[in-house]
């Protein structure tokens, strides 16, 4: 029969195991919720892309925190800790580490990057829907059309239109 002394240490333990998983859930969250609701070619909330924009800018701070948070539970834990929860420890401070660090680094730019080398078709050979929505633009005699399709993937083109350059963002 269970001592209170080895009832207290099992609550004690469930308790750090609890604060472990929270604390990792969140570091992960503030680098994938965000990565997930920015994404291109899909419909983007108002309020969501707010939130996601919101916990972009803070992510760093928060996976900070959290993430040393975690690093200290799970050095209190591994004493406790048999084989398979010494397993989970190190992997779960992996995706923490992971989600830290992207949380510090630009990884929109490696989604959205610019249109090098662009081709352009004539009206009579492209090949684009009817119903494709494009943004175009005249300067003097010269015209030129992008499709969004493209637009919403790479966001910037660097073109010139009748001599003029130009930067054409969506």
């Amino acid at each position: 029969m269970p001592t209170t002394q080895q009832h207290s240490q099992h609550d004690s333990s469930r308790r750090g195991w609890i604060a472990f998983v929270l604390l990792a859930l969140t570091t992960i969250a503030a680098f994938f919720v965000p990565a997930f609701v920015i994404r291109p070619f899909r419909y983007q909330a108002p309020r969501a892309l707010w939130i996601a924009m919101a916990l972009r800018q803070r992510a760093p701070l928060i996976t900070l925190i959290t993430g040393v948070a975690c690093f200290i539970l799970a050095w209190a834990l591994w004493r406790r800790a048999g084989r398979w929860g010494k397993s989970i420890l190190v992997l779960t401070l992996l995706v923490v580490s992971f989600s830290a660090v992207m949380a510090r680094l630009n990884y929109f730019e490696w989604m959205f990057h610019p249109i090098t080398g662009a081709q352009f078709l004539a009206q009579s050979a492209s090949k684009l829907d009817p119903k494709e929505m494009i943004m175009a633009v005249r300067l003097g005699g010269d015209a030129r059309a992008y499709p969004i399709s493209q637009m919403a993937y790479h966001h910037v083109l660097n073109d010139v239109v009748g001599d003029v350059p130009i930067a054409v963002t969506y």
